[in-house]
């Protein structure tokens, strides 16, 4: 070999050793063969037995898609205001909120769909078949602000162990969150909640509403108003025997009912004067 070859031949070496060549498709086959082979077997051998895990992941896939798929979704699109923790507080805030709504439902031995998440619009659950009295209708509207008050209760707990405001903001955000769904009007809890006190609460909202349209007015709140609009007038025309009999409801139901709506709106305003804290910005 001529001292140039010789000399070349030293350069390649040089090169292999800074910059080994990558493994040909082939070979990374070769390599993993082994794995994918006793993986390979194994479903084989135990595919029948892996059944009971495998087909309640594929029944479950469209709760998966449903819910987890519009909560992600959710957490994204709050992030772009919040930041990603905060967004991320709200939306299990507004889960626990919902997943209230969904137990009640069950105690009530309604069908119910799993949460589905719309993005600055909050969240919900289908009803699969309606209430068959005011009071069942007042259980389940009961059950959201219940949850998730106890929820920006928690967030208020962690807060007070720890001073970060972070959990006073969340806290406060669930208060008023849970304290504006009880608004006596349309789709809201406090609309459905107050069918078995007296359909003049309604009126009450209409006016709340209307203020709020005026000092903050926002997309949501004219929806409200405009789809509470139907019902508020059904509640004051004369109603058919089977209409009544949906709104009979006892002296002592009539009182449970009150003291739950009336005392739901008072700890969760309290609770917003003992934070005061404004969401943070992203």
């Amino acid at each position: 070999m001529s001292e140039y070859d010789r000399l070349n031949r030293e350069r390649h070496d040089e090169q292999l050793q800074r910059n080994p060549e990558e493994p040909s498709t082939v070979e990374k086959l070769k390599k993993y063969a082994g794995v994918i082979g006793v993986v390979a077997i194994l479903l084989l051998k135990f595919g029948s037995k892996l059944k009971f895990l495998v087909v309640p992941i594929i029944k479950f896939f469209p709760v998966l898609l449903k819910t987890g798929g519009t909560m992600v979704l959710s957490i994204w699109a709050y992030s772009m205001f919040w930041g990603w923790q905060f967004a991320l507080g709200f939306v299990i805030l507004i889960l626990i909120h919902e997943f209230g709504h969904l137990i009640a439902a069950k105690m009530m031995r309604l069908d119910v769909g799993w949460p589905v998440f719309i993005p600055f619009m909050g969240a919900l659950i289908a009803l699969k078949e309606a209430p068959r009295h005011a009071w069942v209708e007042f259980i389940v509207a009961a059950g959201g602000p219940i949850g998730g008050g106890l929820a920006a209760v928690a967030c208020h707990g962690i807060y007070l162990s720890t001073g970060e405001p972070f959990w006073a903001a969340l806290a406060y955000t669930g208060y008023f969150l849970n304290l504006f769904n009880l608004m006596p009007l349309g789709p809201l809890d406090g609309g459905r909640m107050v069918t078995v006190l007296s359909p003049w609460l309604w009126v009450i909202g209409i006016v709340l509403a209307g203020a709020f349209a005026v000092y903050r007015p926002s997309f949501i709140i004219f929806l409200i108003i405009l789809v509470s609009l139907p019902r508020l007038f059904s509640l004051f025309r004369k109603k058919t025997d089977e209409e009544s009999r949906y709104f009979e409801v006892s002296r002592m139901q009539r009182g449970v009912a009150a003291l739950v709506y009336f005392g739901t709106i008072l700890a969760l305003g309290y609770g917003m004067l003992l934070t005061q804290v404004t969401v943070p910005a992203s």
